[in-house]
């Protein structure tokens, strides 16, 4: 019997590998957002203990200068809380870019996967019509041979 050989073989592998790197990427995406998620609640959570002072400071005797500090402090969390989000809406957009892409690399590898099992199939179909074909030729042959030989009994 013969061996199967895909002729697209190759590409199927680099399929499977493009595959692999996209999936890493989605990982690295992945990453970078919790990484860009974390630093916001960070900066978050250091904004509310700014408050917490502030509201501590207004409870006791008021000290103008520290209000002020304290102000400035929370304005300047404000404005790096923006640009925190900012990153984390880019985070975010790169994750659904990787997702896409490896949803796109999947797809063509299951595609290339069908095309490798339909010539398969298609090689498992010639195969058995060539054995058939042979069992046939086998038959016939030992047939007619039967008949010569019965034929020379007779005369």
């Amino acid at each position: 019997m013969a061996v199967f050989h895909y002729r697209m073989e190759s590409i199927l592998n680099i399929k499977y590998q493009m595959e692999n790197q996209a999936k890493m990427d989605l990982g690295r995406a992945q990453s970078k957002l919790i990484e860009e998620e974390e630093t916001l609640q960070g900066l978050i959570d250091r904004k509310a203990a700014y408050m917490e002072e502030g509201r501590r400071m207004r409870s006791k005797a008021l000290n103008v200068r520290e209000l002020k500090d304290n102000s400035s402090a929370m304005k300047i969390m404000d404005e790096m809380i923006g640009r925190q989000k900012q990153m984390v809406v880019r985070a975010e957009e790169k994750v659904e870019a990787a997702r896409e892409k490896l949803q796109e690399v999947m797809q063509e590898r299951k595609m290339h996967e069908k095309l490798k099992e339909k010539a398969l199939e298609e090689f498992l179909r010639e195969e058995n019509a060539a054995e058939a074909k042979a069992v046939d030729e086998l038959t016939s042959y030992t047939y007619g041979q039967r008949g010569k030989e019965e034929a020379v009994q007779e005369g």
